[in-house]
């Protein structure tokens, strides 16, 4: 069983995205631009409502899936297949866009603090002009381990005998959400193949056995693949650990578009121009 260490952490940057909404980019930077099947992670929020007010007004997606967890504050979903909701703390939406998707995401809330966070999977070619799908997970349809340790909020994947209500998924997804006390440790394993990350929201975390520098806030941690993760918390530590099966195809990015040649991308920007993208 081999040991997970440290590949390289990445520091997360300043960014903004739909009408300003600022926000901090790991994945999807210089730094880190593709972690096979990861395109891009973004740590949205902020306790001023001039940072996020204007939200993400209608926009296209075509051959990814987003995956948005809400944290605090509430924001309204609707999109071109005639999807609804409002997400509210704790709450998820998993939507794999498939051949083509137009959705907004605006502000349910005139104030307060926001966070949350958006997350790229990447389509293999099989599935990216399938028809769009939208799965909304409310809070208390996580999956949640708890013990005098530790809390783990599971969106995908299983630990121990609990597990996320994500399943039956091709790149085997898993997603956790953990609060991990002071000088405690999470350990878990990890399919072998799998690419892996962790993502701290706040606290200090030692992983592996090897030295590494020390990890701050908002920083991502890239991780070598093995079988066994163990991670220990130098001081209380809220963190995201996330893992996917490679898809191992060839990209183009066209910016809401990812598909697997350039001239698929420029077939998806005439679709969304004489408004047959999201024709169903």
């Amino acid at each position: 069983m081999k040991q997970i260490e440290v590949k390289k952490i990445v520091k997360a940057i300043n960014a903004s995205d739909g009408a300003g909404v600022k926000l901090k980019r790991s994945i999807g930077t210089p730094e880190a631009d593709y972690i096979d099947p990861f395109l891009m992670l973004d740590e949205f929020g902020s306790d001023n409502k001039d940072d996020y007010v204007a939200g993400f007004p209608p926009h296209p997606h075509r051959g990814i899936e987003t995956v948005t967890y809400m944290l605090n504050g509430q924001f309204e979903h609707e999109d071109s297949t005639g999807s609804k909701g409002k997400m509210e703390p704790g709450d998820v939406q998993w939507m794999k866009t498939g051949r083509g998707i137009i959705h907004s995401e605006m502000p349910a809330m005139t104030g307060g603090k926001l966070l949350g966070f958006q997350l790229w999977i990447n389509m293999p070619a099989k599935l990216k002009k399938n028809k769009p799908e939208y799965l909304y997970i409310k809070s208390a349809e996580l999956g949640v381990h708890k013990d005098s340790e530790k809390t783990i909020k599971i969106i995908a994947g299983k630990f121990e005998k609990t597990e996320g209500p994500q399943s039956n998924h091709n790149v085997e997804p898993i997603y956790f959400h953990i609060d991990l006390n002071e000088g405690k440790e999470f350990k878990f394993e990890v399919p072998g193949g799998h690419n892996s990350f962790i993502y701290i929201l706040k606290g200090e975390l030692k992983i592996g056995e090897k030295e590494h520098d020390k990890t701050t806030n908002s920083d991502l941690i890239l991780l070598e693949r093995g079988n066994k993760v163990c991670v220990k918390a130098n001081k209380k530590t809220e963190f995201l650990f996330i893992s996917g099966k490679p898809i191992g195809e060839p990209i183009a990015r066209g910016g809401p578009f990812v598909m697997n040649t350039k001239a698929e991308i420029l077939e998806a920007i005439q679709d969304y121009n004489n408004g047959t993208f999201a024709k169903y």
